[in-house]
């Protein structure tokens, strides 16, 4: 996956030496030192299959009681995401099921999720708090979610998620809501070591830019890095905001403006495409994929993972919808899950590419073809995972 390489950085009959949880080297077998291949304390043969960086999910919300399964049935007679919200459904109904599940619930339910992901590949998640929307709830499901990242071959990375929607019991003072999360919970986070970033949903029916640009001044205040979900529904200009402020990515960016596009080109921010809403929630205004590319912004692509609008558990389904829906190539969607990825959660120096001195997470896959990680739907290819040198799946 090193772009200087040519297609996905392919290397025929390629070796990966790896000394502890460090790659030493990788390349082409014919090429590769004597002294790293004399005498290895373990070989793993890839059968002719593809070995690839482990993926990386940066973008889930994995974490939470309940299903949304009725509201999947309403929006099948018509009835509208932002109709179903407005009704006291949508994130609202899942705010409810995890309050009320125990931290038993929550956390073995969503281990399974992640077990899921980890067998198809996947060596980092994200996730992201937001079904609390209060103080404790919001810390709660932080310490269950690094919880989760231990002793599980996947790395874990936590994003405090407070400005996700407007809970009832402040409908009547939006204000104070924002002032709770922007001086209770994100200090309470920060001071507790439970999260890596702070992120806000940017939409009509959540949050306007002015408090979602407070909330991620907030998290920069504390030193957590910035997310924000942008221009999902309408255009509120939050890919802007997410320059603006230096955010690492803005994540759907359906209805993102030009100028949007190329304020995210200028500031580095990645764009984070989640095909699995769009698909799920039937929607037909696209990404503008051409100006992306167009002007160099990098294009990580990730499940989003959620019980009401991408309830999608594999990394490879998300490839496929990334193809089909939004034009991205094979190599494209598999660079956004590993090369591109690795940014968003402040990893690349360490992961996304098989390069000497990057952590050894791997994927091997039984495919004669890179671009069948985009092409089966369903199939679960993955043969074997590699997560910090050890031999995990």
């Amino acid at each position: 996956m090193r772009p200087e390489s040519g297609a996905y950085g392919a290397v025929e009959d390629g070796v990966v030496a790896i000394d502890g949880s460090t790659i030493t080297w990788a390349g082409a077998a014919a090429d590769a030192p004597t002294r790293l291949l004399s005498d290895p304390a373990a070989e793993v043969d890839a059968g002719g299959g593809w070995i690839t960086p482990g993926l990386m999910d940066v973008h889930t919300h994995l974490l939470f009681g309940g299903t949304r399964a009725d509201e999947f049935e309403m929006r099948l007679t018509g009835i509208g995401y932002e109709e179903i919200a407005r009704r006291g459904g949508g994130i609202l109904s899942t705010v409810r099921a995890t309050r009320d599940a125990s931290d038993d619930v929550l956390e073995s339910r969503a281990g399974a999720r992640i077990d899921h992901l980890s067998a198809h590949g996947v060596t980092t998640v994200e996730i992201k708090s937001g079904y609390g929307l209060d103080l404790e709830a919001e810390l709660r499901m932080l310490r269950i979610a690094r919880r989760l990242g231990e002793g599980r071959p996947v790395t874990v990375r936590t994003t405090l998620l407070g400005a996700h929607a407007l809970p009832p019991e402040f409908a009547a003072d939006r204000g104070a809501f924002v002032a709770l999360v922007c001086e209770e919970m994100i200090p309470a986070a920060a001071r507790g070591g439970l999260a890596d970033a702070v992120d806000a949903f940017c939409e009509g029916i959540a949050f306007t830019a002015d408090e979602c640009e407070r909330v991620l001044r907030a998290g920069t205040a504390h030193g957590l890095a910035r997310r924000l979900h942008a221009d999902q529904l309408s255009d509120l200009s939050g890919a802007e905001l997410a320059a603006r402020v230096g955010a690492r990515s803005a994540d759907h960016l359906e209805h993102t403006s030009e100028a949007g596009v190329r304020a995210m080109a200028a500031a580095g921010t990645t764009a984070v495409l989640l095909p699995g809403a769009f698909h799920f929630l039937s929607e037909t205004h696209a990404p503008p994929i051409d100006g992306f590319r167009r002007h160099g912004v990098p294009m990580a692509v990730a499940t989003d993972l959620n019980p009401g609008s991408s309830p999608v558990a594999s990394p490879l389904v998300a490839f496929n919808l990334a193809s089909v829906l939004f034009g991205l190539t094979p190599e494209e969607a598999l660079s956004g899950m590993t090369r591109h990825a690795a940014p968003v959660l402040g990893m690349e120096r360490t992961h996304g590419v098989l390069a000497s001195g990057f952590t050894a997470d791997l994927a091997v896959w039984d495919v004669d073809r890179p671009a069948e990680l985009a092409y089966w739907l369903g199939a679960n290819p993955c043969r074997s995972v590699v997560k910090d040198g050890i031999v995990v799946r």
